[in-house]
């Protein structure tokens, strides 16, 4: 079902930009894999922070005008990962930020909101163990029958 609204946004124009979780292991490698594969600017600062904000600016060229959905194939290998729960959580500000027509301070942007997600694919899906993992103080991560979703707490991020 996932891949099939991903090739959907494929045929819309949008972009589906794919990582291999072995590549993801290491901090250094992921902001390699993430600035390489989207474009991000020279001045990237290689680390978390810099990487939310390259997510929300990605330019029109990346996301086809229409959005951005970044696969991660392979994900089992990132479970037990130390940087899983902060991985996950700048993803969801990157994409938060990205899908809002609104700067930081509800200030309208220069530029639409850009549709952006990621999805994890898992080999041996077990929803609990993944919920465990992805745990994360600014995260709701929840199991919605087939799947598990993660989206930033209201309560910690809009409130």
């Amino acid at each position: 079902m996932v891949l099939r609204q991903v090739e959907g946004l494929e045929g819309r124009g949008g972009r589906v930009v794919d990582f291999w979780a072995r590549e993801l292991c290491r901090e250094e490698d992921l902001f390699r894999a993430f600035a390489e594969r989207l474009r991000f600017p020279g001045y990237f600062g290689w680390n978390w922070d810099a990487m939310v904000d390259c997510l929300d600016d990605l330019c029109g060229e990346v996301t086809g005008g229409v959005g951005v959905v970044g696969v991660i194939h392979d994900a089992d290998s990132l479970l037990d990962a130390d940087h899983l729960g902060v991985f996950v959580s700048v993803l969801c500000q990157g994409a938060a930020r990205a899908n809002s027509d609104v700067d930081l301070d509800g200030e309208p942007l220069y530029r639409p909101a850009i549709s952006q997600h990621f999805v994890f694919l898992v080999k041996d899906f077990d929803a609990e163990e993944i919920v465990g993992k992805v745990q994360h103080p600014d995260l709701v991560v929840a199991r919605d029958g087939e799947f598990v979703t993660v989206t930033l707490d209201p309560d910690v991020w809009f409130s």
